[in-house]
Order: C-alpha cells, then structure tokens, then sequence
C-alpha cells in the first residue's frame, strides 16, 4: 500500500468520486483540499456529506486559491483531463490519478474489471452476484454506484472486488492492474469528451496496460476492434460469441450457453433459465460466466446464481401495464448501440421515447434498426431536433416532438393499443433535464404509475 500521510493531495470534484476519495485520504493521514469549480455546491451540505472533519474546501473558486502545491491530484470522473487546469498540473510534473487508481493502491485482494461502451452494469451486477455467492469477502464498486474508494479500507488479501470501470476513469490510471479485466464491446459513444473513436477506444483498452501474462482478458470475439486487439495481448485471452461455435472460450449455440475448453464443450445453462432478455444481455452473462470460471468459480454455482439474477433497474426493466399496454424503463440507454440493444429485446409494436443530451452521437444506425418494430419515435431533449431530421433522412416519418418526459409519457399513452409496449430507451445521456440516468428511469416509472389502469 502507497503510504499517503502528510501528502498534499487535491481532490478535483465535490461528487460521489469526490466524496469517497477525500474521505479515504483523510483516513490515509493525508493533507486533503476537495477542490470544484462550481459555485452551486454549498459547504456545509459537503462537509455533511464527507462525514470527518480535517478535509479543507475549495468550493466555487479558481484553482490558483488552493491553499498549497499539490504533491498528487485524484481526478473525479466528470472532470476532463484537458481542461486548462488539468494541463497545468500534468506541465508541472504533479502525477494525476482517478478515483480508481487511489483505490487500488490504497486497497487489497484480486480486481475483476469490466469496462466497455454496453452492457458494464449488468455484466458487473451478475458477476457481483456469483462471487459474492461463492466467496466471502466481495465488493461490487465503480460506475455501477458504490464508490471504489469508500471500501478500498475494508478489502483484504483474500477479497475479490467486482469493478464496473468508464472510460473517464480509465483516463488516469497509472499502476491498476485486475487480475481479470474485460472488455464487452466498442462502439462510439462520449466522443464529446474524448473527442475521437481512436482516443476512445484506445483509453477502453488500456484497462489491460499493467496486465501480466498470469491474467486473463475476456473480449467479444464479434467486435471487430477487439478481435484485432486480442492478438497484441499478454494476457491470457479468453473469448466470447454469440454469433459462431469458438474452439476454446464461450459461446451461444442455439439456447445453450457452451463453455469450450481443451477440446470438451459443456452447457453451462440454456437461455431459457436466465432472467435477463435479450441477445446483448446474453453476451453479457457469457462474460461473467467466463469471469467466474477463470477466478475459480465451479461451474454448478456460476449456474445457480446466474439462475438466480434478475435484471438491473433501467435496462429493459418491467415498469407496468396499463390498459393493455406493457411499459419498458431502458433509460441506461445512454447511446445509440446500447438504445439498438433496447428495440430488439422487444416483442410488441413499440412507441419510442427518445432524446436527451448531445453527446456528438450518430443515430442513423438506431433509425435503421427500429425494423419495423416501432410505429411511433417521441422526442424530447436538447437532440429532438437532430434525430428528427435524421428519422425524415431515414425515411421514419412518425415522429412527434414533447417538452418533456411527463407529455411524453401522457401523449404515448393515450397513442397505445392494447398489445402494444411503450419503452423509454433515449439513445442519449439524461443532462439538462435529468442529474443521471436513474433519475431519469425513476420518474418515468413515476409517470407510468400514475397512468389510469382503465
């Protein structure tokens, strides 16, 4: 473990990541300043939320008011490594961390780390599951919610530690190195952050950089980009499909699931015994099993806990029937590949809620992918214009434009037939009208629970 007392440390970012790594310092015996930018964060609500005193504030201010030269800056994930703050401290040799990588120097025991542009939370969610079924001392952190940081201290030698890990917060590592890393996929998305799909996918891959050849790597063998970048690996590869028969890894053959190994297939479970829908979701508990398995998981208890898993709230998640009409909160739908995952997964006529924040994406692929499966595209948001126009380029002309969620959701219901789905899967982040996601997710069902039932 980095021994942090006294180090002059700058936490950049007063959010959750921000939160967590402060306090975490402050434990360590650090010198901490949580430092933001933003003159809507009040103090005292902060210095609650931290919970210890000795964590000074910076709060609504430039950065040249920070009380002291930084030794070390923990980057939160929001903050982008190319703003002009940022710069100035990688120009003055100062070294520039994420939240993950204080984590992993601060705790212990094996990482099992998933990153990729779909599919991480679910994936991570029924990994978390399995381990936690089958070893005592688990903790499923990162992007799915829980702060890695806020149980760095409480790992030991022998826990495991289930991380969900973005593309932010692969920026700034440094030493981070899982014992089992994968990545899901690779497909454009918060190109307004990272500016190019070469940046963008070269920042998803470097979750493998301090990889050793005593570690595994699980990749989708029907992503084109990882199957190039399989090849370069040091770590052990092991590959998943659900589109052709692998030799050796795992695959999807008609419903069953196929673990190939040294020449022996073995079912591990048929389709029809998960609780997730879809072709995606399919992909993403191959990706788990495997996971499991090379972390030295029977495979007669992978099978009874992905038995058991139930799907992540806001991916294609059940929200109601009303009036004969199936309501569906996909509202983790934050870009155009994962929102395509949404439509195929359903099985009814569809009135599409979409829209959101620009995150410079392209939706004619999600356009051409409603298949005749979607009779209606509702739009809301900052991009409703923008998918309009490429809907009418598209030749899909039955699009109506909302304010919001609210006339959103009132305008489909009244549109519905019986036997028809309405599903919220925006293709789009949830900033402007939403702080994230769930909130966006909770209030629709929200809405959908207010509906009459007759």
């Amino acid at each position: 473990m980095t021994d942090f007392k006294g180090k002059k440390v700058l936490v950049f970012g007063a959010g959750k990541s921000g939160i967590g790594s402060s306090r975490l310092l402050h434990d360590l015996g650090a010198r901490v300043v949580l430092y933001d930018g933003s003159k809507k964060i009040d103090p005292e609500t902060t210095r609650q939320r931290l919970g210890c005193g000795g964590v000074e504030l910076a709060l609504g201010c430039g950065t040249e008011e920070i009380p002291f030269a930084p030794e070390l800056v923990v980057l939160s994930p929001g903050v982008p490594c190319d703003i002009e703050a940022v710069k100035s401290f990688y120009a003055g040799g100062i070294p520039v961390w994420s939240e993950v990588e204080l984590a992993w120097q601060a705790g212990q025991g094996k990482v099992l780390a998933i990153t990729g542009t779909n599919g991480k939370t679910t994936t991570t969610a029924l990994l978390g599951k399995i381990m936690s079924d089958a070893r005592d001392s688990v903790f499923v952190v990162g992007n799915i919610g829980t702060a890695y940081t806020s149980k760095a201290l409480e790992t030991k030698a022998e826990s495991i530690v289930v991380a969900e890990i973005s593309s932010f917060q692969l920026e700034t590592i440094d030493t981070f190195a899982p014992s089992v890393s994968a990545i899901l996929n690779i497909t454009p998305d918060h190109l307004d952050r990272h500016h190019t799909m070469e940046e963008y996918i070269r920042v998803k891959e470097s979750i493998t950089r301090n990889q050793t050849s005593k570690d595994v790597c699980v990749l989708n063998y029907e992503d084109e980009e990882l199957r190039r970048f399989g090849q370069t690996l040091l770590p052990g590869v092991v590959w998943f499909s659900s589109e052709r028969s692998l030799e050796e890894g795992i695959y999807l053959e008609g419903e069953e699931i196929i673990l190939a190994e040294g020449g022996k297939k073995t079912c591990v479970l048929k389709t029809s015994q998960l609780n997730i829908l879809g072709k995606h979701n399919y992909e993403n508990a191959m990706a788990a099993i495997a996971m499991a398995y090379k972390s030295g998981v029977p495979l007669d208890s992978i099978r009874k806990s992905a038995m058991e898993f139930t799907a992540v709230p806001h991916r294609i998640e059940y929200a109601g029937e009303k009036k004969g009409v199936v309501y569906y909160n996909d509202s983790k739908g934050t870009n155009p590949d994962a929102a395509i995952k949404g439509i195929q997964a359903m099985t009814r006529p569809t009135l599409l809620i979409g829209g959101g924040y620009d995150k410079h994406s392209d939706y004619t692929d999600w356009i051409k992918a409603f298949d005749g499966k979607v009779r209606c595209l509702v739009l809301i948001g900052q991009t409703r214009e923008k998918i309009r126009q490429t809907a009418l380029e598209c030749g899909f002309r039955d699009v109506v434009l909302c304010e919001d969620l609210k006339e959103a959701v009132s305008f489909c219901a009244a549109k519905a037939l019986p036997g028809d789905a309405v599903l919220l899967s925006p293709a789009c982040a949830s900033w402007g009208q939403f702080d994230n996601y769930e909130q966006r997710g909770d209030r629709f069902k929200e809405y959908v629970k207010a509906l009459p039932d007759e």
